[in-house]
């Protein structure tokens, strides 16, 4: 990774990051060792000591990269999202990302600390995990363990890292089980894969038609927990609700390679391109997202039950 700016760093011994003020996490019941606070002052960054220099140096790359995932994110959802605290350790034992990422809400009240695997040498990985959870952080309190709001999640998560969590691709499952329809209802889980993966070459379909995850996003969270993919295709298309399994069925039906990846339709390419151009302004932005920040205050967030469950690979979802 390079980042465009280097996160402000304070120095500290390992006894006195012991013994510091930490959040209260999902899961992680260790010693939190303070890595730093992002720029913007919106993402500290703790790493669990024991993993050494690998599990460090995965937390001072996520320290360095926070402030260009937050933009990204807010840029997605159209909104300025809240300060956050983020422990990199070996999430399911895990060193390699595969232990997937945790929080507790989708909102920045009760989810605003958020968990991560560790990825020894793929920082890359530790990127969009934290993305993932963000994303749904920005959800405030919608789409909270919908299949719905899971697809959208890892949407923003492969954007952001430029599809770092390959591994994590789910549209294939859903294609061994028969392609069940999930874009007419919603799963009210964001655990099964199947759903997930219809959700995932839905909207891969849908940005490879024109429609950009910063107009998906909001569309989204708009509809809410009960919100369709049908009715996002109505939204964004002026088209009928009714059309939109036909339509995609006939997409899926006329893939020269099939779904062996959760872009059959090759969105992320344009996706990624997008969000780099706007890298090279998040300076300006940045600037400009503080000063809004200050003068106008969040939204008031929606507190939801924790529906929300940790981020798996498909082969070790619960």
């Amino acid at each position: 990774m390079n980042p465009s700016k280097t996160a402000r760093r304070k120095s500290f011994s390992s006894k006195a990051a012991a013994s510091a003020a930490t959040p209260a996490w999902p899961s992680y019941t260790g010693t939190a060792q303070l890595v730093g606070t992002s720029p913007s002052g919106r993402v500290t960054v703790y790493v669990d000591p024991t993993l050494g220099q690998p599990g460090l140096q995965n937390a001072q790359d996520l320290l360095n990269d926070a402030d260009r995932v937050v933009s990204a994110n807010d840029a997605f959802f159209g909104t300025t999202g809240g300060a956050v605290s983020v422990i990199v350790f070996a999430l399911g034992g895990a060193t390699d990302g595969t232990g997937g990422a945790d929080h507790m809400a989708c909102n920045y009240s009760t989810g605003n600390a958020i968990e991560v695997d560790a990825s020894f040498g793929n920082s890359a990985r530790v990127s969009g995990l934290f993305e993932a959870e963000l994303s749904e952080c920005s959800m405030g309190g919608n789409l909270c363990g919908e299949s719905t709001g899971e697809a959208l999640s890892r949407w923003c998560a492969a954007i952001t890292s430029n599809n770092a969590l390959s591994d994590f691709a789910s549209a294939p499952q859903w294609v061994q089980d028969g392609m069940p329809d999930w874009v007419d209802k919603t799963e009210d889980t964001d655990q099964d894969a199947v759903s997930v993966g219809c959700g995932m070459a839905f909207l891969s379909w849908l940005m490879s038609t024109g429609y950009s995850i910063d107009k998906i996003a909001p569309a989204m969270v708009a509809l809410g927990d009960a919100g369709t993919l049908a009715q996002l295709y109505a939204k964004l298309t002026s088209d009928s609700a009714s059309n939109a399994w036909t339509n995609f069925q006939a997409a899926i039906r006329a893939l020269p390679n099939g779904v062996h990846s959760d872009d059959p339709f090759g969105a992320l390419a344009a996706n990624v391109a997008s969000l780099a151009q706007q890298k090279q302004t998040a300076q300006a932005m940045s600037s400009a997202l503080r000063r809004a920040s200050e003068s106008k205050p969040l939204a008031k967030q929606v507190i939801c039950k924790p529906k929300s469950k940790r981020l798996l690979p498909p082969k070790k979802a619960r």
